[in-house]
């Protein structure tokens, strides 16, 4: 199967032991849903945030290499980790509104990001929503647009009779309810983004891009990257879904530092 090689590369990062104790960590139940999230370090706020059948540990190995520059806060999205179960028809729109909610009760004004995969839907949603929240983010393998029905090996692969192939889930999720929860919302896995929202995100976006990608066509990302008025965009050669994991990481690292600062780009 196809998705097979991008899915392991996703496992990967995630058997990295990470040992540090968060400054702050807490669930907060904001209009009815629970939001766990960890802070670390100190500096402007970067939010990071994890792919779908992820949890926020998939982002623990990378504190140590942010937590020096940025205020960091790793969230357990919608369904995900430490938060609320789906309760209803997975929506996108609903999970960005979720973290300007958790934004707004952190009262922080400004943040950066970046996200993988999901994660980098909820961005690009979090910023059509809340217009100069976000000063630069930073997608990895997203382009605003995934509609589950074109892949549909990839919803066979991310099904509950294939979990035994799927074992960061078990790492990540608490449960095998919450398991069962995560997988029966594949199918449902739908965003579009249209060139006019793409015109309207004025934050410095960096697209990133793994040249061996089979769930993220380039096409929609050059599209992206067209639209996007302020946006940059990085294809790695020789890398998957999971661009910035494995071999990967150390110059998506520096990239990213780099980028956040603003010295990358110009």
């Amino acid at each position: 199967m196809k998705f097979l090689p991008v899915l392991f590369i996703m496992t990967l990062n995630f058997m990295t032991s990470f040992s540090q104790t968060p400054k702050k960590a807490e669930t907060v139940t904001l209009n009815g849903v629970k939001i766990y999230y960890e802070v670390y370090g100190k500096g402007e706020p970067l939010f990071l945030l994890h792919g779908f059948t992820q949890s926020s540990k998939s982002w623990h190995p990378y504190i140590p290499d942010y937590e020096n520059d940025f205020e960091v806060y790793l969230v357990d999205l919608r369904g995900h980790g430490k938060s609320s179960l789906f309760s209803e028809k997975f929506s996108l729109q609903a999970v960005a509104k979720e973290i300007d909610d958790l934004i707004g009760y952190l009262k922080l004004t400004r943040i950066n990001g970046i996200g993988y995969s999901y994660g980098g839907d909820v961005l690009l949603q979090l910023e059509l929503r809340h217009p100069g929240l976000i000063k630069s983010m930073i997608t990895i393998g997203t382009c605003g647009t995934w509609h589950a029905k074109e892949f549909p090996e990839f919803v066979e692969y991310l099904s509950y009779k294939n979990i035994d192939n799927l074992p960061w889930m078990r790492e990540q999720q608490t449960s095998e309810d919450q398991i069962k929860s995560i997988l029966a919302q594949v199918p449902n896995y739908n965003i579009s983004i249209s060139e006019g929202e793409l015109k309207s995100i004025q934050s410095r976006t960096l697209l990133v891009h793994g040249d061996q990608d089979v769930a993220t066509p380039i096409e929609c990302l050059a599209k992206a990257k067209q639209y996007l008025p302020n946006s940059f965009m990085w294809v790695q050669p020789n890398v998957a879904h999971g661009a910035h994991t494995d071999k990967s990481k150390p110059e998506f690292i520096r990239i990213s530092k780099e980028f956040l600062r603003g010295a990358w780009g110009q």
